[in-house]
């Protein structure tokens, strides 16, 4: 595992305040978390900036050199960035000895194309990215690297599948997935348009004649009504 070193100061000072004065100075507040407790720290911008832009998803050890001449060996937990203007917000660290085991979240890569998305056309579905294991700090790897590119359709990648080290435990079920190649899924988009614009036709086809239908059915009591009266208006003249 990589690891490398940055300039830490304590600090005293809490608020949204004073995180933006030591922002404005070129500064990250921080915390670092140890055995429930935690320690409200600064440090230089750049550095840290420099850190988490190098790290590319890989987890790093980092020495924390403290003015005063302290050393605490710590990994990066979590960091805040501002969504509209990129900038860095906030750090979280928890520190770590090399003779305690430790948990942590590591980053599942892959490599290659596989033959199944290339040759055959199928689909490359990412089920798990990370995983979660357990180790003494410097036996933790940066990430995992799973070659992918002789996959065909149907076929998967497992939990069970990554190599690792003797002393340290894997903490995911190993039938867990992590990658799978599945079949293209082909849809029958036009006939289903053609039956859909052929029932549509069908009924403006018969709705002409229910109307027609309708006004003649209408119009014959009407008919016969008039045609009731002229007869008995006829009729009472002549007998008169």
């Amino acid at each position: 595992m990589e690891r490398t070193s940055i300039t830490a100061e304590k600090r005293k000072e809490h608020g949204k305040g004073v995180a933006r004065s030591l922002r404005r100075e070129g500064k990250v507040p921080a915390v670092l978390y140890r055995g429930g407790k935690s320690e409200p720290i600064k440090l230089l911008k750049k550095e840290i900036a420099g850190l988490i832009n190098n790290m590319s998803g890989e987890q790093v050890m980092v020495d924390l050199q403290f003015e005063n001449g302290d050393k605490k060996l710590a990994l990066l937990k979590d960091y805040q960035v501002d969504p509209v203007r990129g900038e860095l917000l906030h750090t979280d660290f928890f520190e770590v000895l090399l003779t305690e085991r430790v948990k942590v979240t590591v980053h599942v890569t892959t490599l290659g194309e596989p033959i199944g998305v290339k040759r055959d056309g199928g689909i490359l579905q990412h089920t798990l990215r990370e995983v979660e294991i357990e180790c003494l700090p410097d036996r933790m790897p940066g990430k995992f690297e799973v070659d992918i590119s002789a996959l065909e359709i149907g076929q998967s990648v497992h939990v069970r599948d990554l190599k690792l080290e003797a002393d340290i435990k894997m903490l995911n079920d190993p039938q867990d997935v992590i990658v799978t190649i599945i079949a293209p899924i082909a849809e029958e988009v036009a006939p289903a348009a053609e039956e859909a614009a052929a029932a549509t036709e069908a009924t403006a086809a018969a709705e002409p004649e229910v109307v027609k239908k309708g006004k003649k059915e209408e119009a014959a009591p009407a008919e016969e009504k008039g045609k009731g009266k002229t007869e008995e208006k006829g009729k009472g003249k002549k007998e008169k």
